[in-house]
């Protein structure tokens, strides 16, 4: 098996180093270890000095990994949004109805929820450059194609943009984890911080390009053909400048062995600190999915009520201006109010998620109850709002890499966007649109007349301010278990063996199978 250099020293602070990695992977091999597995529910380990590892990731190298996720994952968000910023062209194209909108959001989001999980235990087993560029690849053609579909075959549409899905499953689940092998500690969450700025900015750069490239070719598929251009050099970016870290290498461990997918599960599903943060994130999944969707469309018809008629594309670049700068200041506020608060309480992270799902609840509801009168106050209000909501974004990453060990953090990627985003946002936006379609049936002309729409839209959103709050509760919780949960992961990525009650002494070896170590040493 071949080896290659991985060295990283810290861009940002000399407070926190950056653990060097020696490497044990090859990018034409695969990483498991099927023979002799073994049986604990903590995988073998070897633990490393960075001053044994002779072989070093350049710095240089280390930047251009992550200014590539980066850039990647800011184009799966401005492909995913991209939809909303032209809706009103395509409810006009194909003749549908809110509720079939939002069959759209809802079909991507299946696909990729369901799609998740597979490509999370290739993630923990294989090289995983390969497989992020083969999904975006894939990505990429089923976009491009999806905007040839002929307004007598919707359906044709709705699974086309459910295959993008596909794509995106296979990089969303993989990407947070080669940073968690490239960094650690309060580097990590920088780290993060700068990868999940793409989620903000490339949003609202979706509604902006989206609405805008309709607009000037006069055809809103056009929209759906700017960003399979760039799919197609992000793999090329990959294949070229991306270099695979070691499993575990940013937290001491060296040749970690996988032990079996439903043993992952297991270790998974009753990680307390990973079930509540992901509840928790469910729910800013719900809220986010159903306003990223119908937010454009119920803005632009209040201004219609006021009397004020503004184009889709005004609307658009409106609402997606604020979800860049409100994000890039919500992820920005999240992480480093997290590194700082970590150093005095280390449940630091669950009570700002919390925090922000809570302040968020007042700003949403003001919003929605202004919206019809003071479009220029409702505005403000939605800055405010997606602020206090973005704080979680590069926080509950953080937390998902920190109480899950190096070999099932691809599994418990794909647990955490089947979860969120079966009970979140592959609902939600169908969800409002039912809700909307059924309260419009009281009054004369239904969702045709914008006024209408514009009332039925709001009475069916106020669901989100509820749903926040239940998010919050759900991060609380989670704040009880965070510490201890955390330990267990980092003894057990060092190999230590933390001893049950019931065992044995302090001063004697404990018998595991066929050797026998101390309790305070690491197995090797």
């Amino acid at each position: 098996m071949s080896t290659y250099d991985s060295n990283l020293s810290p861009p940002f602070d000399d407070l926190v180093q950056l653990t060097d990695m020696e490497v044990a992977v090859s990018d034409e091999q695969p990483i498991v270890n099927d023979s002799g597995r073994n049986t604990m529910e903590t995988p073998d380990v070897t633990v490393v000095s960075p001053t044994d590892d002779p072989n070093h990731i350049s710095k240089a190298r280390g930047y251009v990994i992550v200014l590539i996720l980066f850039l990647i994952n800011l184009l799966n968000y401005m492909d995913r949004f991209t939809i909303a910023g032209v809706l009103k062209d395509i409810q006009l194209f194909y003749g549908i109805s809110n509720s079939e909108d939002g069959l759209l959001q809802t079909s991507f989001i299946s696909f990729y929820m369901i799609f998740s999980p597979i490509f999370g235990y290739l993630g923990d087993r294989f090289v995983r450059k390969y497989i992020m560029a083969g999904g975006i690849l894939f990505w990429a053609l089923v976009t491009f194609g999806g905007s040839f579909v002929p307004s007598k075959h919707f359906w044709g549409f709705i699974i086309m943009r459910g295959m993008v899905g596909v794509g995106e499953a296979s990089y969303s689940t993989i990407a947070p984890t080669i940073i968690a092998d490239l960094f650690s500690g309060g580097m990590r969450t920088r780290a993060l911080m700068i990868f999940y700025f793409a989620i903000p900015v490339g949003s609202g750069l979706g509604y902006i390009v989206g609405s805008n490239v309709a607009e000037a070719f006069h055809a809103w598929q056009y929209a759906l053909r700017v960003t399979p251009i760039l799919g197609v050099i992000s793999v090329v970016l990959i294949m070229v400048f991306l270099k695979e870290p070691v499993r575990g290498g940013s937290d001491g461990a060296h040749g970690l062995k996988n032990t079996s997918f439903l043993t992952d599960l297991k270790a998974i599903l009753t990680n307390k600190s990973f079930m509540l943060s992901s509840l928790g994130f469910t729910c800013v999944a719900f809220t986010t999915g159903a306003l990223a969707l119908w937010g454009p469309i119920f803005m632009q018809d209040a201004s219609t009520v006021v009397g004020n008629p503004t184009k889709a594309s005004t609307v658009a670049l409106i609402f997606g201006g604020i979800t860049v700068v409100a994000g890039f200041i919500g992820v920005a506020l999240g992480a480093e109010s997290s590194r700082r608060y970590k150093l005095i309480n280390p449940r630091a992270d669950p009570l700002i998620c919390a925090f922000g799902l809570l302040i968020c609840t007042p700003f949403l509801f003001f919003a929605l109850v202004l919206s019809g009168t003071q479009p220029a106050v409702t505005w403000v209000l939605i800055f405010l709002g997606e602020v206090a909501l973005c704080l979680n974004w590069a926080i509950i990453a953080d937390i998902l890499l920190y109480v899950v060990i190096p070999t099932r953090r691809s599994a418990a990627e794909a647990v955490q966007i089947l979860m969120s985003h079966l009970l979140g946002d592959a609902g939600s936006p169908f969800l409002i649109g039912v809700i909307a379609d059924a309260s419009a049936k009281r009054y004369d002309g239904g969702n045709d007349n914008p006024a209408i729409q514009f009332v039925t839209l709001q009475e069916s959103l106020y669901i989100t301010t509820f749903i926040c709050v239940l998010g919050g509760a759900f991060f609380l919780a989670c704040a009880l278990f965070i510490v201890q949960d955390k330990t267990a992961a980092e003894q057990a990525t060092k190999g230590i063996r933390v001893k049950a009650d019931d065992e044995t002494s302090d001063d004697e070896p404990i018998d595991i199978g066929d050797r026998v170590i101390s309790d305070a040493q690491p197995i090797v």
